[in-house]
């Protein structure tokens, strides 16, 4: 009973703030760029036993006590394609089967919660494509007009493409290709379709400038704890760190992702992102569990000093909460992107989760 009251309760604070967020932000004029990175109203959600809120703070830097070198700006990001004078922050889904409604409230918690424009990067199974189109058509102009959008076919430049599609999840294995297919893109955010944002995309946008100049991607650690996390306990291949890596939300500069070379235990010269993945693939094929996220951590264990770690406010789980708080910066901070992995939308596991989930879902944008 007293759990239910306390779903019950951030059900009705989340879905006021948000509906007071909107009827604000509709009233208002277009937004333009802020001068720095703003946070919308806190959400009162129990995650975990000290309940983590919305954070009001600037991104973290890098954790103390890192592998890595010094943050410092790489300078300044170009884009060769702009839908406007005002600078896209691209972000890239893969879809394949069912998760269609979750893609598009993962896009509609985009839009609902940041400032500049958007670039949506949608990969898509064909039967997917006209169902996305129609969707988004379906959203009023003054939503529609803060974002445009492309939707690519599922394709793999090396290898066997059945092979690749099969990895872990349909089409997961996608995500590896961007670099690849994503020319004319700089630098871009991925994340997973069961992903809410819950403060402005512009926040984890400005950590690409914290990359120093070796650092190419950014990622949540796998697990706080090594003793219970599943890599320190289970992986039979390299992996990044004490804990590995979670690549659902996954910061990429493509630009100097393609101008590497990156040391590998194949050969003893340095390879080509393409060139690199599928004979890390096969070399590892009977090894990895977790598909190609285990592929990154490969990667990234023979090229630590490529990754920035975020902190796992950035990519919160139900792992997180599970066996008690051990996200100490949603703990202080607030949660700024839920990840609900494990398939918690859709089963009461984890009811936070879920009541999250429905009312983002259910917000209007008509209002």
């Amino acid at each position: 009973m007293r759990l239910s009251c306390k779903v019950a309760a951030a059900l009705l604070c989340l879905g006021s703030l948000l509906l007071l967020y909107l009827l604000a932000g509709s009233a208002a004029a277009p937004p333009r760029p802020p001068p720095a990175p703003s946070a919308p109203a806190r959400l009162a959600a129990p995650l975990a036993r000290r309940q983590p809120r919305l954070s009001r703070s600037p991104p973290r830097r890098n954790p103390a006590g890192s592998r890595l070198a010094s943050a410092r700006k790489p300078g300044e990001q170009k884009h060769s394609k702009e839908p406007t004078s005002l600078q896209c922050m691209h972000l890239a889904v893969v879809a394949c089967g069912d998760r269609l409604e979750e893609t598009l409230i993962m896009l509609k918690s985009a839009v609902l919660f940041s400032n500049r424009r958007l670039c949506f990067h949608i990969f898509a199974e064909d039967s997917l494509k006209p169902e996305f189109e129609k969707k988004l058509k379906e959203w009023p102009s003054s939503y529609t007009k803060k974002f445009e959008y492309n939707i690519y076919p599922i394709t793999f430049s090396v290898g066997n493409a059945q092979e690749w599609k099969k990895l872990f999840k349909p089409c997961a294995a996608q995500r590896l290709f961007l670099p690849v297919i994503l020319k004319d893109v700089d630098s871009l955010l991925y994340v997973d379709t069961d992903v809410l944002f819950l403060r402005p995309i512009d926040d984890i946008w400005h950590i690409l400038t914290e990359f120093n100049s070796t650092q190419l991607a950014a990622m949540a650690p796998e697990h706080e704890i090594p003793k219970i996390g599943w890599y320190s306990r289970f992986a039979r291949h390299p992996y990044y760190g004490t804990t590995g890596v979670n690549s659902g939300v996954m910061l990429m500069n493509l630009t100097r992702i393609r101008n590497t070379q990156f040391k590998n235990s194949m050969i003893p010269s340095g390879l080509t992102w393409e060139e690199m993945l599928y004979p890390l693939y096969q070399k590892y094929k009977n090894y990895i569990t977790w598909g190609d996220q285990d592929l990154l951590n490969i990667i990234f264990y023979f090229n630590p000093e490529c990754l920035y770690v975020f902190p796992c406010q950035w990519n919160y789980r139900p792992d997180h909460c599970m066996y008690g708080s051990n996200c100490k910066g949603a703990e202080e901070e607030g949660v700024s992107i839920l990840h609900g992995n494990r398939g918690v939308y859709h089963d009461d596991k984890q009811p936070t989760f879920k009541a999250l989930y429905e009312v983002i879902r259910d917000v209007s944008l008509l209002s």
